[in-house]
């Protein structure tokens, strides 16, 4: 288990499980499988509130800018206050932290579709969604649009739920799953995509030179980076 907060340097971390029966049934996730993902969704600083996942895509950013040290000290530097950043649909912990950089603008769905971004070519340094891309209908599109509205060296961070043990599969034809909460089946919570070990995949197939795998903890907590 971390010690702190890798956000606000916190050693408030508490676990409370987020998954249901009927969803890791559907998931056909096994109990290994049900323990990692539970401990990436339920993990969290109770001080911020920011959870594992969070904090491997907060760390993947410091990474890529070549920063060590908290996260919230980080969107503070000259360089982070510097950047143009998008963050389609709220980055769950990271939020907070992202909306103090004057430079980020929030996208969320349904006012922005991430296959058909409402944004110029080149606009912004950073793109950063967390686990939304499993729930857009085609997601090689949408991170075609999140590299089309790059700059160039322009990085787009992301989460995603990864069973590691399998292969990416498309949910067409199968009963409808959700995420979020157990009684919510809005249609922003279908789950189009199971993603697995080649999930790298579809960032290159969107055009993306590179993709980076950041691990916090494997295989709980990884973060991807691609690049133009």
């Amino acid at each position: 288990m971390i010690d702190n907060c890798v956000c606000c340097g916190s050693d408030a971390i508490a676990m409370q499980p987020v998954l249901w029966k009927e969803l890791t049934d559907a998931w056909c996730l096994s109990s290994d499988e049900i323990a990692y993902i539970d401990r990436q969704q339920g993990l969290h600083c109770t001080r911020c509130g920011t959870n594992y996942r969070s904090m491997a895509l907060a760390s993947a950013i410091m990474c890529s800018y070549q920063f060590v040290g908290l996260f919230e000290d980080f969107v503070r530097t000259a360089d982070a206050q510097q950047l143009h950043v998008l963050e389609l649909n709220e980055a769950g912990g990271l939020t907070q932290y992202l909306a103090r950089m004057p430079g980020r603008i929030l996208g969320t769905y349904p006012d922005v579709d991430m296959m058909l971004l409402p944004y110029d070519d080149n606009s912004f340094d950073l793109v950063v969604h967390s686990d939304t891309l499993e729930h857009v209908p085609h997601p090689v599109r949408g991170l075609e649009e999140t590299r089309r509205v790059l700059k160039e060296h322009g990085i787009c961070a992301f989460t995603i739920p990864i069973i590691v043990g399998r292969l990416s599969r498309s949910r067409a034809g199968l009963p409808l799953i959700y995420h979020g909460n157990a009684s919510d089946a809005a249609s922003d919570f279908v789950v189009h995509t199971e993603f697995g070990s080649d999930a790298w995949q579809y960032a290159i197939q969107a055009g993306f030179t590179r993709c980076e795998i950041h691990a916090l903890e494997y295989p709980t907590t990884m973060a991807f980076i691609g690049r133009v």
